[in-house]
């Protein structure tokens, strides 16, 4: 009998992060072995990582516990991505090795793909915590220290707005790695139909907006996780704000478009996106890499700019029309 769901963890080098996440989750599982399988795809590590791996499928042995090693260091997102594509459960979910996560969270997650058989994509709220200070951290648009501000966990919203309100209020909510379970077939479609989405570091948004416009979404009203800020793995990348800011959330909104969400909707995103960016990571990156920071934002500008007339056009047009409709009523007016 096909499981339910796999429980992903891709890692690199830090064994003793996945010991302590392997050692959670072999507690929370319990009652769950013939639902879940699990799958640790290494990458490339040159620690002990793959004794952690043996050890703990020797305590697991109840569960089916697949392992991965790929021969050279794929970056973290080609990892991530084959966790996905090798899935073989009808939904996937791909946690990071250092999340927190709550006992209850597999009870949850389990009950509820059980419950909705057309369920597409499922958000488990969380918190944010400092790495250095310790100290709560959420986004600007969001209140209180629950990252999705969804009241409504029934699943009987539509898709689509749901993703829309949630990646308005923060790309970052929407690409926390544990925080989304995905369903399988419709996650390796979209993959299908963007294959260099393993090259942008926001491509998880994609993915979500994709299953998102493909069925039903639940997002939980309680947090069951906790995102640690400030230890991405785009953060240790010296290009990564630049080619974020510039490049990828632009490249994830186009595919979203692509994917059947509204021009309206997307051209909105664009012009938030381009009053966000931060002016001083561009020139930073110009001093540092002035043909790489040219060539990456002049389309970025470019892309800004014909939205912007877009909507200037269009607002002349339902001006142009509103009046032209109040000019046919006075003339249709008679006393």
């Amino acid at each position: 009998m096909q499981k339910l769901l796999t429980i992903a963890i891709p890692t690199y080098n830090r064994a003793e992060l996945l010991d302590k996440q392997l050692g959670w989750l072999a507690q929370a599982i319990k009652g769950f072995e013939d639902d879940c399988e699990i799958l640790v795809s290494d990458n490339c590590s040159t620690d002990n990582t793959q004794d952690t791996i043996r050890k703990w499928q020797m305590v697991l042995s109840n569960i089916t516990f697949k392992s991965n090693r790929n021969p050279t260091n794929l970056g973290v997102v080609k990892n991530i991505m084959y966790c996905l594509n090798s899935t073989t459960t009808k939904y996937v979910w791909t946690i990071g090795d250092d999340d927190p996560i709550q006992d209850r969270a597999i009870a949850y997650v389990i009950s509820k793909l059980k419950r909705y058989e057309d369920l597409s994509l499922l958000f488990l709220n969380f918190s944010g915590r400092n790495q250095i200070t310790g100290e709560p951290v959420h986004p600007p648009k969001i209140v209180g220290n629950r990252w999705f501000d969804i009241d409504s966990e029934d699943g009987d919203g539509d898709g689509k707005a749901i993703f829309e309100h949630c990646f308005s209020k923060s790309v970052g909510a929407v690409i926390f790695l544990t925080a989304t379970i995905y369903r399988t077939d419709l996650v390796k479609r979209a993959l299908q139909n963007w294959q260099d989405a393993e090259n942008n570091w926001i491509s998880l948004a994609y993915l979500a907006g994709y299953c998102a416009a493909n069925g039903r979404v639940i997002v939980t009203k309680e947090t069951y996780l906790e995102c640690i800020v400030g230890v991405s793995y785009w953060q240790k990348e010296p290009k990564s704000a630049l080619l974020m800011q510039y490049k990828h959330i632009p490249e994830v909104i186009l595919k979203l478009e692509q994917s059947g969400y509204s021009k309206q909707f997307c051209r909105r995103m664009l012009l938030q996106n381009g009053k966000e960016v931060n002016l001083k990571v561009f020139l930073g990156a110009l001093r540092r890499w002035p043909m790489s920071a040219i060539k990456t934002v002049v389309p970025f500008l470019a892309l800004v700019g014909l939205c912007a007339f877009d909507v200037m056009v269009s607002k002349e047009f339902r001006l142009a029309e509103s009046s032209e409709i109040s000019t046919q009523e006075v003339q249709s007016y008679k006393p």
